[in-house]
Formats: structure tokens, C-alpha cells, sequence
């Protein structure tokens, strides 16, 4: 089962930044990230969901990919790649996996205007090298799926790595 953590900051770029690095410690193994989102709430109020990776840019290569090798055998493999890639965009775009964005979106309203917060859904850990390396950046954190004890001990874990966090 994954965990589900949003963290708000001061602004956008703190945000990507500890998106990245959340991506990097995924690329040590030392992280399994089902999803990881940056909500910015901007100055005029909307909200923007900073997708790490496209359902709509896979959806159409795989579209077109399947469009392709299925238009060889009709000898129109053009015609067949170009429907099939819009095709798959059109899966894509509707797809949503991951963190809900509705609730992200219900959750960066609560952002003040021009802050923005990672969602970050966790599928494994390993704590130790994990929180300090977020709590470094500071932040807030704002939503959790943890049990009190369990999100309580977290905050520890950062104060710890971090006296300045706010974790």
C-alpha cells in the first residue's frame, strides 16, 4: 500500500527542486514513487498540476506505435500511425493515475498564492536516507495517509536532519 505525503513551500521552484530530488533518490533505489506532483497555486489564484511524467505524450506513442504495425498489415502504415497516436493521446489525456487531481486541486486552493507543494505518493522507503535528504529544503508538511504515531515519528526524523523543517 502507498503513502500518500503533500509538503508545501514558500514557491515553485523549492518545489521542483525537491521534486528532483525525490527523482534522483528514486533513481538510487533508495525510493519507490508510485506518483510525485508540484500543485503551484499562482499569484491570480488558479492552480497548475506539474505532471512528472504524460499520460498524453505516452498515450500517443504507444498509439501510434500499435497504429503503425496494425496499418502494415492494411499496407497504410502512415495512416495507421497517425490514427492511432491520436487515438492514444485521447486515452491518455482522459488517464489518471496516481494522486487524484481533483484533490490536489482542492488541496493547492488551500496554498497561499505564489507557494506550491509536492504530493508525493510512496510506494517503499528507505527512511534513513530519504528525510533528510527532503528535509533539507524545509517546507511544511500539509497532508498525510500516516496514522498520527506514524506522521508524528516522521516529524522527529526531520527535525532532526533539519531543526529549521517544519516537516
Amino acid at each position: 500500500m502507498s503513502n500518500l505525503f503533500a509538503i508545501a513551500y514558500p514557491d515553485v521552484a523549492t518545489a521542483q527542486k525537491v521534486r528532483d530530488e525525490l527523482i534522483g533518490l528514486q533513481k538510487q533505489r533508495l525510493i519507490d514513487l508510485e506518483d510525485v506532483v508540484v500543485v503551484e497555486r499562482r499569484e491570480d489564484g488558479k492552480i497548475k498540476l506539474h505532471q512528472a511524467v504524460s499520460n498524453t505524450g505516452l498515450g500517443a506513442a504507444s498509439g501510434a506505435l500499435w497504429g503503425g504495425v496494425i496499418g502494415l498489415l492494411f499496407l497504410m502504415p502512415i495512416l495507421g500511425a497517425a490514427v492511432g497516436g491520436a487515438t492514444g493521446a485521447a486515452v491518455g489525456a482522459s488517464t489518471d493515475t496516481g494522486v487524484d487531481d481533483n484533490f490536489m486541486r482542492q488541496v493547492g486552493e488551500k496554498l497561499a498564492p505564489g507557494s506550491a507543494a509536492v504530493f508525493a505518493l510512496v510506494r517503499t522507503a528507505t527512511k534513513d536516507k530519504v528525510i533528510p535528504a527532503v528535509a533539507q529544503f524545509g517546507g511544511e508538511l500539509i497532508q498525510t495517509s500516516l496514522s498520527h504515531d506514524e506522521e508524528e515519528h516522521l516529524r522527529e526524523i526531520a527535525r532532526a536532519a533539519n531543526p529549521a523543517s517544519t516537516l
